[in-house]
């Protein structure tokens, strides 16, 4: 059962355009058009219009995840390798967090930005969610435990949204839960400046923070895993095109 809507909530997609891109991933894209993405041997890029940046560490292997929020302080998450490298708008190495080698040991599966040199990170060991300061290695927040399976993480400097089998958590800065929502078949998220995109089986979704519902997006679009948000336009990539879709929030 779908949380209740209010009357005049309603959102659509509107085609608006496409871009050629050859790669493997697409992570993230900002409102200059400026593309974050990595190709088949996990080597990451920063696509402008006029260059292109590159940043590789293959003895990590895989990119699990990488968010591009704070353009000056970007993180690659390497899951199989415990590992974030944070990286600087030129793609130039600024830290390598290695929790294999930090005390105490931590075992992390999700990692998302937090304002300044704080990382939102799941603790698998312990089920908890924690608001890590890198540069001093504590932890400034512990969420109480969450026991079910973690889908997806997102997070601005504000909130931190976490996508289980059974629920949506959003949770302040201060590691207070505000929202808890049921999951009703969302598996992953695209999240850009207080807009949240969720996927479902059969479709896309809008959380509506004032009603605090989640609402199905309107439109003829394409269901595909690739999903990005910003500002107000999903961008939803297949066959090498990223294709552009304004968001009309009624």
């Amino acid at each position: 059962v779908s949380p209740v809507l209010s009357a005049q909530s309603s959102v659509t997609a509107l085609p608006n355009g496409q871009i050629e891109v050859v790669a493997n991933e697409i992570w993230g894209i900002d409102k200059f058009e400026t593309l974050y993405a990595s190709t088949d041997d996990h080597t990451f890029l920063k696509i402008s219009r006029d260059t292109t940046i590159t940043y590789a560490n293959f003895q990590l292997g895989k990119i699990e995840t990488v968010n591009t929020f704070n353009p000056l302080k970007i993180n690659l998450f390497y899951r199989d390798f415990n590992t974030a490298i944070i990286l600087d708008n030129r793609l130039a190495e600024i830290q390598r967090i290695d929790f294999n080698t930090l005390q105490p040991y931590r075992n992390v599966t999700f990692i998302s930005t937090g304002s300044d040199n704080n990382l939102w990170l799941y603790n698998q060991d312990l089920q908890v969610l924690e608001l890590y300061d890198y540069r001093f290695n504590s932890t400034r927040i512990k969420t109480v435990p969450i026991s079910d399976v973690i889908l997806d993480m997102k997070s601005d400097y504000n909130y931190c949204y976490l996508l289980t089998e059974d629920h949506l958590y959003i949770y302040t800065y201060f590691g207070n839960l505000e929202t808890k929502l049921p999951n009703n078949g969302y598996e992953k998220m695209a999240f850009s400046e207080s807009n949240l995109v969720l996927k479902g089986d059969a479709n896309y979704y809008y959380y509506d923070r004032q009603n605090k519902t989640i609402i199905p997006i309107e439109g003829n679009y394409l269901l595909i895993n690739q999903f990005l948000v910003t500002n107000q336009t999903l961008y939803l990539y297949r066959d090498h095109f990223l294709y552009r879709y304004q968001l009309k929030i009624n």
